[in-house]
């Protein structure tokens, strides 16, 4: 009964819930005259039996045998009254158990439930929200994007057409808004003037449309978009948006970048003003077998090595940790720090890679990315493609199925230094991967993931980088929200800077625990606007040093953690 003033309120607040009145009103009155018409013949019938009742009996025989009740206290004897019984129980059947619970959830439960499900999917922002981020659609990259907003508490809200969609996302406890992305008013009601980021990652043409729409209700808020095409760009700019990310032009480029060939300079990974994070291969340096300290890095280059690689595992180095063949060491340091690194080491016989091409599995257009990047960086290659309608003039091509050794046998695979595997089906990476690594167990195996939950699964069939197109868009998304420069392109790595927690104020590094208890490594400190790059660990943590550190995303958010604590 409670529910009841809540379902009357719903169905009498709208146009269509005053139709559904009179239509029920309609056919109470049927009923009612239906009810009355049985009532007079059931008198007529008892006095031709010799039994006689009174009107208020009449009714109450008619409601007992329509509702199917049947007490059995009133009884006809003749047939014609046991055949008008059962005219009467079969329309009671049809009116009262059929006819009326259809019309009550019809025109009142149902428009009652719709309009409770619309309210736990809100269509409107609070008027006095601020500084919060529009999404306009749920994918992998923005899936990665709200992780990442919600660790650092930034509010967000996903414009969702779809109100089943969006029930679902309110029950996995999304921030949704039930709208259309294309409806200025949509934006007007999620406050887009008061937002600090419209984020678009739908396709091309439907992100032109968004972007017009937005900058007609708001010209100053940012766009962020990505793109397919790189003919899209041009097109996107001029629509209004402030950037454009040509994620797979980035995937592929990012991924070339990891490869073992060529010169083999570090390869830069991230930025902060001063700072630089950068990662190089041992393999065929004089670094092989030696421990951290015994590098002498710090002291000779200025470089501080914050985490090694081992076949896609992260791990924070100690001062007694071996240098083993396959590791790749990432360093913190300066511009001037990595370059003296480079003149030393980054000639080695190991790298100098003389007409053994690298293996792109898939022309597609992160295989495209890769390639590009590959001439422009002077390295061979050969693209592993099945499909020729594929092939472009100026790449070169082994066609055919890159899971059958003949293929890889056109492509010398034997002596390959790397192999990158490009496929948008992470079903087809993971196999691929696992084949190559038991054909090759010294390759460098570098993959692509569509989805985040693949990459360790990547990494456990073989794979030495795998890099998440997902976690790369919003990285993308989350630096140009935070209006920095810091875009680290190597997965599961991440670079964040947070002020002092009151927990570490007047701790020295080395008594910190962050390390130990976090797994993340602080690079540098911000203090009175001079930054000092890898402090020493007898330096004092000030309360109001700003901390700049390095860890994957668990030990980034296991710090956060215990910040806010």
């Amino acid at each position: 009964m409670k529910y009841l003033p809540s379902i009357f309120t719903t169905v009498f607040s709208s146009k269509m819930g005053r139709q559904n009145i009179r239509l029920l009103l309609k056919y109470v009155f049927a009923l009612a005259l239906l009810i009355s018409f049985y009532s007079v013949i059931f008198h007529y019938l008892m006095a031709a039996e010799g039994q006689k009742h009174s009107w208020i009996t009449g009714f109450y025989w008619v409601l007992v045998v329509m509702s199917t009740l049947g007490f059995g206290d009133i009884t006809f004897t003749s047939d014609i009254g046991r055949m008008f019984s059962i005219i009467v129980l079969a329309s009671g059947v049809i009116f009262l158990l059929v006819l009326l619970p259809f019309i009550f959830i019809k025109f009142f439960f149902a428009p009652w439930m719709e309009a409770q499900a619309r309210n736990r999917a809100p269509r409107e922002l609070p008027p006095d929200m601020t500084g919060h981020v529009i999404i306009t659609n749920y994918d992998s990259v923005t899936i990665s994007l709200i992780e990442k907003m919600t660790s650092y508490k930034h509010k967000y809200v996903v414009i969702v057409e779809n109100l089943q969609h969006t029930l679902e996302l309110y029950d996995l406890g999304v921030y949704v808004a039930q709208g259309s992305i294309d409806d200025p008013e949509t934006y007007r009601r999620l406050r887009v003037n008061n937002a600090s980021l419209v984020v678009a990652t739908n396709s091309d043409q439907v992100n032109t449309n968004i972007a017009f729409t937005v900058r007609e209700m708001s010209e100053r808020v940012p766009i962020f978009v990505t793109a397919d095409s790189p003919h899209s760009v041009d097109i996107l700019t001029m629509a209004g948006s402030s950037h454009v990310l040509l994620l797979y032009d980035m995937l592929g480029k990012s991924l070339a970048n990891l490869t073992i060939a060529g010169d083999c300079r570090s390869n830069i990974i991230g930025r902060y003003e001063g700072l630089i994070i950068a990662q190089s291969p041992v393999i065929g340096t004089p670094l092989e077998g030696k421990t951290i300290m015994d590098s002498d890095l710090r002291k000779t280059y200025g470089l501080s090595v914050v985490g090694i690689w081992e076949r896609g595992k992260f791990t924070i180095p100690r001062p007694d940790t071996i240098i083993d063949r396959t590791s790749i060491l990432v360093f913190a340091g300066s511009a001037e720090s990595l370059a003296a690194y480079d003149e030393v080491y980054s000639f080695y016989h190991i790298c100098k890679i003389a007409g053994d091409p690298v293996i792109i599995i898939g022309g597609g257009r992160v295989g495209l990315a890769a390639a590009a990047r590959f001439r422009e960086r002077e390295i061979p290659y050969l693209i592993i493609e099945k499909s020729q309608k594929k092939s472009r003039p100026n790449d070169n091509y082994v066609f055919g199925d890159a899971a059958d050794i003949n293929t890889l046998e056109k492509a010398w695979f034997e002596k390959a230094p790397a192999a990158l595997i490009t496929p948008h089906n992470d079903d087809t990476n993971i196999y691929l991967t696992k084949y190559l690594r038991s054909l090759r167990p010294d390759m460098q195996i570098l993959s692509r993931a569509s989805q985040d939950r693949n990459v360790s699964t990547l990494h456990r069939a073989g794979a030495d980088f795998v890099i998440s197109n997902a976690s790369l868009g919003a990285n993308s998304a989350f630096n140009y929200l935070r209006n920095e420069d810091t875009l680290l392109l190597t997965e599961g790595l991440n670079i964040f800077h947070i002020k002092t927690p009151e927990y570490l104020s007047d701790k020295t590094l080395s008594n910190s625990g962050i390390r130990e208890e976090t797994g993340c490594t602080v690079i540098a400190i911000l203090r009175d606007g001079r930054m000092t790059i890898n402090p020493e660990a007898r330096t004092v943590i000030k309360k109001d040093d700003e901390l700049l550190l390095i860890g994957t995303f668990d030990a980034e958010k296991s710090f956060l953690r215990g910040s806010k604590s």
